[in-house]
């Protein structure tokens, strides 16, 4: 048991640094469920985000047969990952020759291969704005995730929320710093050609913004191009 716990916290001790390592919330996802093929010895592993009006998103699998076995659910409205998503609890599917709770999944997932399915939930950013997720683990054999497999899931999805939302923050922060260098490069060409000041060059591009239901950092990116603003 020593031996064990040992090299689970290593595992984690790994995933720690890989995840700090990792660069943008694609490559962040991908190590999350890569690490959990290692953590839990489940043959695939995947990822499924929802923002509230939008079709749940498959961000990263670690085999076809995974997001196979999400898109039956996404389309069907239906399954383990649904009810995790809505109630934001783990959902353990012992055997799906048994389950007959979702009876048409699981014949589907059965016949895909994998008998044991463990969902558990992720919960990403700050309460505003939070998005939910799940990390689906799977197996082809009945009965294979135990008591302690859902406390190693569980750590890893805390791991995963965490850093996704890490991730996504450090994103937004970057692509708002590209988008002031745009805009700022833009009010220097009208500047230039036309006399203005600052505060009118800026004035300038909201409205060409506006009139035109474009981005602002897309307005200022089509005059650096082209030299041109967009038609209103």
């Amino acid at each position: 048991m020593p031996e064990m716990v040992d090299e689970t916290a290593d595992v984690f001790a790994r995933l720690a640094v890989e995840l700090h390592s990792a660069g943008g919330v694609e490559e962040t996802i991908d190590a999350v469920v890569q690490f959990a093929l290692q953590a839990l010895g489940c043959s695939y592993s995947g990822v499924a985000l929802y923002n509230r009006g939008r079709r749940p998103e498959i961000p990263a699998v670690t085999d076809p047969v995974v997001a196979e076995i999400y898109n039956l659910q996404i389309d069907d409205g239906a399954g383990p990952l649904i009810d995790s998503l809505q109630h934001q609890t783990v959902v353990l599917v012992r055997d799906t020759m048994a389950d007959i709770r979702w009876p048409r999944w699981a014949a589907e997932v059965a016949r895909l291969g994998v008998r044991s399915v463990l969902d558990v939930p992720l919960a990403v950013g700050a309460a505003s704005s939070r998005s939910f997720g799940v990390l689906g683990l799977y197996a082809p054999e009945p009965d294979a995730f135990g008591p302690d497999d859902e406390a190693i899931a569980h750590i890893l999805a805390r791991h995963a929320s965490v850093a996704v939302a890490t991730a996504r923050h450090e994103q937004t922060m970057a692509q708002a710093v590209d988008a002031r260098k745009l805009v700022g490069q833009a009010m220097g060409i009208l500047m230039e050609r036309y006399g203005l000041d600052d505060a009118r060059a800026f004035a300038i591009l909201k409205r060409y913004s506006q009139d035109t239901n474009t981005k602002l950092r897309d307005v200022a990116q089509q005059l650096i191009d082209t030299r041109k603003l967009p038609r209103t």
